[in-house]
């Protein structure tokens, strides 16, 4: 075995393992019902356009919120009872959609999904980077983004074959998605450990002391970050890209699963570059990149371009994600670790509602050309500021 291999396979244990495979049955219940919400909304309930984006916009909003909350309250009370709360209150509601036959119904339980999504994002991100050695925190964090991408893989493959064994059953499959979802949630409060964190009154010792303040280059990284975001908008405007380009409709799930496919080969192996090169370095590929692949997007004309360049943006993922994560929990003081993670995901949250209202008046007003180029150009700029997330020691260096 190569020494890479052997360094993803000592990993591949405690924590990083269960976390890992947790997060594979979730995104696996998640994607078998997500890709049909649309549909179910819209033919079975009788929702508009208009309904849907309510829906999907107060959802992620309200997501956004609670991971600032989530993490906060992590420092102080632990990270492992979020952790399972969330993925229990998540596996719960889902399955309730099978009976929903309101759009109100549908919102109620949406909202539920994204509040366990919420409080577990950031105490989890927190366990995994407290769960390993500071120089592995990259490829821990690649090795838990390639299992989520496999499951987001999977769970669309397994609800279009459920729906080839019972066409139009759309209620069965929400049903049959409670199982990986409550399988996973099980395996948190049986195999995920607490590690060695600040108790109560030491974090909030630490906090009145100074001793657990945030670095200025931490709030200059979010910064950084929400300038890039703001140029990423939602996934959905890609696949609308690729069906203008000639991709056939019953073709584009295969087409997002192609994606998630190219993430999860690639994730660790951009963590492990974060290791080796430092995240930022990583970082700054993968948004170059990104910034490519947009561009490529404004004057691709073909089909065959849309299934290229999904491939290649898997390629975006698996440079950043994990390198991200693995910034923030440098940059953290251990006590304030969980509330950084909250800050990481809240401030990502915030930027990409505008980015995507701004994507769609630009794409309406002057077609798809102008918002592919000017995320392209925000994900350029936002490369060349990255060097100011440095600290002062590591700027002396």
């Amino acid at each position: 075995m190569t020494t890479s291999g052997a360094r993803v396979r000592d990993l591949l244990r405690g924590n990083v393992l269960w976390l890992s495979l947790v997060s594979l049955l979730n995104d696996t219940a998640s994607e078998m019902i997500y890709p049909l919400l649309p549909f179910f909304l819209t033919t079975m309930l009788g929702a508009g356009p208009a309904v849907l984006g309510a829906i999907e916009g107060a959802a992620e909003s309200a997501s956004s919120l609670v991971k600032l909350i989530g993490g906060w309250f992590s420092d102080r009370f632990g990270r492992r009872p979020l952790v399972t709360a969330g993925y229990g209150i998540a596996g719960a509601v889902r399955p309730i959609l099978a009976l929903s036959t309101a759009p109100w119904q549908v919102l109620a339980l949406r909202l539920g999904d994204r509040f366990g999504k919420g409080i577990r994002s950031a105490p989890r991100d927190a366990l995994l980077a407290e769960s390993v050695p500071a120089n592995r925190r990259g490829t821990a964090f690649g090795i838990h983004r390639a299992a989520d991408h496999l499951g987001a893989a999977i769970g669309p493959i397994l609800a279009a074959t459920l729906l080839l064994a019972w066409p139009g059953q759309i209620r069965r499959v929400f049903a049959i998605a409670a199982i990986p979802g409550i399988i996973g949630a099980l395996l948190v409060v049986w195999k995920v450990r607490e590690r060695r964190s600040p108790t109560r009154q030491q974090a909030h010792a630490q906090t009145h002391s100074g001793a657990s303040r945030f670095d200025p280059a931490f709030f200059r990284y979010l910064a950084v970050l929400m300038l890039f975001t703001l140029g990423n908008a939602s996934d959905a405007f890609l696949l609308l890209r690729a069906s203008e380009l000639g991709v056939p409709l019953a073709a584009v799930p295969l087409l997002w699963s192609v994606h998630h496919i190219a993430k999860s080969v690639l994730s660790v192996p951009g963590g492990m570059l974060a290791d080796r090169l430092g995240p930022r370095r990583a970082i700054a590929g993968g948004w170059l990149v990104y910034a490519g692949v947009y561009a490529a997007f404004a004057f691709a004309n073909v089909s065959w371009h849309a299934w290229a360049l999904f491939v290649v943006y898997g390629v975006f993922h698996a440079l950043t994600e994990a390198p991200e994560k693995a910034l923030v929990a440098a940059l953290a003081p251990g006590g304030r670790r969980g509330s950084a993670f909250g800050a990481y995901h809240g401030a990502i949250g915030v930027a990409a509602l505008p980015a995507s209202m701004i994507f769609g008046l630009l794409w309406a007003r002057f077609g798809p050309t102008v918002p592919f180029l000017t995320g392209a150009a925000i994900a350029f700029v936002a490369t060349l500021l990255l060097p100011i997330t440095r600290t002062p020691v590591e700027s002396s260096q």
